[in-house]
């Protein structure tokens, strides 16, 4: 097993239900065990048109999957939470982003990892740095990043 991280982000509909969705079908697919989430941070949109606020989390999981298939699984997640992608950087209900996997690297058009900016956005090192704090060493400030007052629960059955 492989421990990952990956980061969720929301910021149309009901953006809590949406995370806690996404965090729940991690821990129902095979050779996904969900470790730990972050607390829950609202932060600025970063880019993209004018829009909502996100909420965002961080999640650490063991599993035997490849980065491939965590891709294929953050996808299946956001594609059940209804995201339509109209517009690079636009508002999503759910985003899934597969920030890293063990030790592993990967550089393909739709996949790299470590994803390639996540120590420039706070709203994915603050987070992060809930779960492992070494990861989050030296990174972006914590700028347009505010600890919710939001939990997400951690699936007991998996």
């Amino acid at each position: 097993m492989t421990r990952a991280y990956l980061g969720l982000g929301s910021n149309l509909g009901d953006r809590v239900a949406h995370l806690q969705a996404a965090v729940d079908g991690l821990a129902a697919t095979p050779g996904v065990t969900v470790v730990a989430v972050s607390p829950v941070y609202e932060t600025d949109p970063v880019g993209g048109p004018p829009q909502p606020e996100y909420l965002n989390a961080v999640v650490a999981l063991d599993t035997d999957l490849t980065p491939r298939g965590l891709l294929e699984v953050a996808h299946r997640l956001e594609s059940a939470a209804g995201r339509v992608r109209a517009e690079r950087w636009g508002p999503r209900t759910l985003d899934v982003d597969v920030l890293l996997v063990g030790t592993e690297q990967v550089d393909e058009d739709d996949l790299v990892v470590p994803h390639p900016r996540m120590r420039e956005r706070a709203f994915v090192m603050v987070p992060l740095g809930d779960l492992d704090p070494s990861l989050a060493a030296g990174s972006a400030p914590e700028a347009g990043v505010r600890r919710a007052e939001l939990e997400l629960v951690l699936p007991e059955a998996q």
